[in-house]
């Protein structure tokens, strides 16, 4: 299958364009061993075929051992989880959001400005050394996934043409 990965950036916080609040929508810290970092990159990445979404354990160990600054944050709505943020915090300044995503019964619900509005905003926080923050996404994403990150201020530095099985 066809795929046209993109990726974007942001190289200070004062290109953040801000989304509307959304009430009850929160960013929390998560452990780096808790199993629902499993569960939420499943549900979130399995509509989506991400490779992340199918990972062994003895994947998600490696996956985690190759980056040691690794941090991980839960979306809640009222509550209950809703998406997660996933970010790689890199020697050279950059800050990757390396996952991001609403799960499936909250897409299409009007949080996906906001939650990368907060997403954004922590990522610039993880580490006073941040100079840019960035991520890729792909046509097999979800289709509002590239217009959000453009309307919060992130623009694109590079895109690759490629397949998936």
């Amino acid at each position: 299958m066809k795929e046209i990965v993109t990726y974007v950036e942001m190289t200070s916080p004062e290109e953040l364009n801000p989304a509307a609040p959304v009430p009850d929508l929160l960013l929390e810290p998560l452990e780096r061993n808790v199993p629902v970092i499993h569960d939420l990159v499943r549900r979130i990445g399995s509509p989506y075929r991400w490779e992340s979404a199918e990972r062994t354990e003895e994947g998600w160990d490696a996956w985690f051992a190759a980056s040691p600054d690794r941090a991980f944050w839960m979306l809640s709505f009222k509550g209950e989880p809703a998406g997660m943020v996933g970010y790689d915090v890199h020697q050279d300044g950059d800050v990757e959001i390396e996952t991001f995503g609403l799960l499936p019964e909250f897409v299409g619900k009007g949080l996906g400005g906001f939650a990368l509005t907060m997403a954004i905003q922590r990522a610039w926080q993880l580490t006073p050394a941040a100079t840019r923050v960035w991520l890729h996404t792909s046509t097999l994403d979800h289709p509002n996934a590239l217009p959000n990150y453009h309307r919060r201020g992130f623009r694109t530095f590079k895109t690759e043409e490629g397949t998936q099985a």
